[in-house]
């Protein structure tokens, strides 16, 4: 089977000084349709970096993007417009993503008028994603600012929907939100990609999300891939280092059963020019002469890819 969204090789590489920041590096996996891949890691992993890159938001410096099995790596104009209506994001910020001068209704409304959609059929369609995405026929002449978090997030929601997208990158639409509305939230895209029957990837750094809502996961490290297996696989027997590290810091409310938290010591590496080697070495308990050598993702077991050479050592 095709899988709807396939990266492969992908890098996006910046230019400051002293070189070139390696954001995202040699990063390779697919999403199969109707299925949602969580990609996690600490704040400058290059996770959302890396899906603005997927969908063109920011151009990738080298590896390839495929939709569908075609590829839209070097897409431009004419092609980059069409793929527009088969990807889009959600932001993090509900706030700062929006014209805090247009009502409700012209931003949910805006990607359609630059597609042709008349004033009577944009007018229904806007309705209709309004309706979806629970944000009351009321606020339709609001604007941003009368609106509380909940309410912004659900309004990008509808304007990311506008277009019927095949696939949508969901950068952080919760963390920004009080726990109580990134539930509502949280629900309303699972609905979503189930009537829609919609590919997702969904960017977070709290564990507890992406166990709730994700079908596979990928968890970064400074630009790299170090882990993907399916969700409960990855939570039942994770297998890299930083993994373990970063899963024991997820709360726990059982007493009975208290989480051993495995503490990170040591500095990070830098992401600029790095050398070739396990960018976690420095901070690896377990680290040998053998990770300074390039590592890359390996099946250690079905499904599950690691890229760690005291891997199957340690487990």
């Amino acid at each position: 089977m095709t899988p709807e969204v396939e990266v492969r090789h992908l890098k996006k590489y910046f230019e400051v000084h002293g070189g070139l920041l390696h954001a995202v590096d040699d990063v390779s996996f697919s999403i199969q349709k109707g299925t949602t891949m969580g990609v996690v890691g600490e704040s400058g992993c290059g996770k959302s970096t890396l899906g603005r890159t997927i969908i063109h938001l920011l151009e990738s410096t080298d590896g390839q993007i495929f939709l569908n099995g075609e590829d839209v790596t070097f897409a431009k104009r004419k092609q980059l417009k069409e793929l527009r209506q088969k990807m889009q994001i959600i932001f993090q910020d509900p706030y700062s993503s929006i014209n805090p001068r247009m009502s409700i209704e012209e931003i949910i409304g805006d990607p359609l008028r630059g597609y042709g959609y008349k004033k009577k059929e944009l007018k229904e369609k806007v309705a209709e994603l309004m309706e979806y995405t629970g944000v009351e026929e009321r606020l339709s002449t609001a604007y941003p600012h009368e609106l509380d978090g909940g309410r912004r997030q659900r309004v990008g929601i509808a304007r990311a929907l506008a277009l019927d997208p095949e696939f949508v990158v969901c950068d952080e639409p919760v963390s920004a939100l009080d726990v109580s509305i990134q539930a509502q939230v949280l629900n309303l895209l699972m609905d979503l990609q189930q009537q829609r029957n919609l590919t997702m990837m969904f960017v977070t750094h709290d564990l507890s999300v992406v166990k709730l809502i994700a079908d596979h996961i990928c968890v970064m490290y400074l630009g790299q891939l170090v882990e993907m297996a399916p969700t409960d696989k990855l939570f039942a027997h994770r297998l890299h280092p930083y993994t373990k590290a970063l899963l024991s810091a997820v709360p726990s409310i059982d007493a009975d059963h208290p989480v051993q938290r495995i503490l990170i010591h040591g500095e990070l590496s830098s992401p600029i020019n790095p050398k070739p080697g396990c960018r976690f070495a420095a901070r690896c308990p377990y680290a040998t002469d053998q990770c300074k050598q390039p590592q890359t993702l390996e099946e250690l077991e079905t499904g599950h890819y690691v890229s760690c050479c005291r891997a199957r050592e340690i487990n």
